[in-house]
């Protein structure tokens, strides 16, 4: 009978000292039908045979990711929209992204586990272990995908957002987020009074 091997101090501190983005990831090939049929804790981007770590809010990462759903889920008949948290969306077929907020037009039919099609608006809050080129590169999933806009929040500064429109990025100082030819306004100083709270 052959026992598990047991890792020595040492290398239990060389993983544990690992950067938070390589603690967990999965370096063998996983291929998508497993991936879509595992339960992982928390849930992980599955990006071309790979797992990524998505890097967990803290408590103001939670807080502002719960008001932006609450807003959106309250005109969510007004705007005719779905809104959905941390919820898996194909971009290609090998690429599994996980946004922090996704906000569906209700034009489109209500999807099932997983959504193909691109919703109208993806939204990714920084966490204090994310850069923001990591952060550009899972946007950039969403715009290779048709997704027309994505909002990119830090939830230690919300005096600015970066947006994408179009598929040009930019850094707004805008205090009303708004997309065109839809109902929806966000208002950024209602966002923080609602953070005070």
């Amino acid at each position: 009978m052959s026992s598990a091997p047991v890792m020595s101090s040492p290398e239990v501190e060389a993983i544990l000292s690992r950067p938070a983005h390589l603690l967990y990831p999965e370096e063998r090939y996983v291929a998508v039908e497993e991936y879509l049929t595992s339960s992982y804790r928390p849930d992980m981007d599955y990006v071309d045979g790979h797992l990524e770590v998505r890097n967990l809010g803290e408590y103001e990462h939670g807080q502002l990711q719960l008001v932006l759903l609450s807003i959106f889920n309250e005109h969510a008949k007004e705007w005719s929209i779905r809104v959905a948290p941390e919820t898996r969306l194909q971009v290609t077929a090998d690429r599994f992204r996980i946004p922090d907020v996704m906000v569906l037009s209700r034009t489109e039919e209500k999807p099932k586990r997983i959504v193909r099609t691109p919703p109208l608006l993806c939204i990714e809050i920084l966490s204090p272990e994310d850069t923001f080129l990591r952060i550009q590169k899972r946007t950039a999933d969403y715009l290779e995908m048709g997704v027309p806009h994505a909002w990119i929040f830090d939830p230690n500064d919300l005096g600015r957002v970066f947006v994408y429109e179009n598929g040009q990025g930019r850094w707004v100082a805008d205090r009303v987020l708004q997309i065109a030819g839809t109902e929806i306004r966000i208002n950024l100083d209602e966002v923080a009074e609602r953070l005070e709270d």
